[in-house]
């Protein structure tokens, strides 16, 4: 497969926006498995609110490829992947009542990247004057903070 090369911000802005739409796909995925290896229900309710977040982060990837007239499709995101893997591997050695633990501190990581992924997409639409798409980008971002402290909250509560 022959690579692409990105000569313009416009090609940049473009695929780094197609891997946020593999990144969220393969967040959806992840948060699936995430919530069958969990035990508790508070948990598992916490990681399918995050999916319904997700869905509508989605969408609004969606609306920001109109608003930025770019065809919508995917990118690959070895990042995701590998955040899944390393999640799977550690779910896999983990003794069942360090479930949760490792599940929400799977996702604090995941929640990590998706913020410094919304960060570095909303900068290059700005100088681009792209507000729309800075509007949508933005309230991912805002979803994905909120969605980062509420882990890091339980997580809290598991460890105490």
């Amino acid at each position: 497969m022959v690579q692409q090369t990105l000569d313009t911000p416009t090609e940049l802005f473009h695929f780094q926006l197609r891997t946020a739409l593999t990144m969220e796909n393969d967040s959806l995925a992840a948060l699936e498995e995430l919530t069958k290896a969990a035990k508790s229900a508070e948990v598992k309710k916490l990681f399918r609110h995050h999916a319904d977040e997700t869905r509508e982060q989605l969408a609004n990837l969606q609306k920001a490829f109109a608003a930025a007239d770019l065809k919508s499709s995917t990118a690959p995101s070895p990042s995701t992947k590998g955040i899944s893997k390393q999640a799977a591997s550690t779910l896999e050695r983990s003794a069942a009542k360090l479930r949760d633990q490792v599940a929400v501190s799977c996702a604090l990581g995941n929640e990590h990247y998706e913020i410094a992924a919304y960060e570095s997409l909303i900068l290059p639409a700005e100088s681009m004057g792209l507000s729309e798409v800075v509007g949508l980008l933005q309230a991912n971002l805002d979803q994905e903070i909120h969605t980062s402290e509420e882990l890091r909250t339980t997580l809290q509560k598991i460890l105490a």
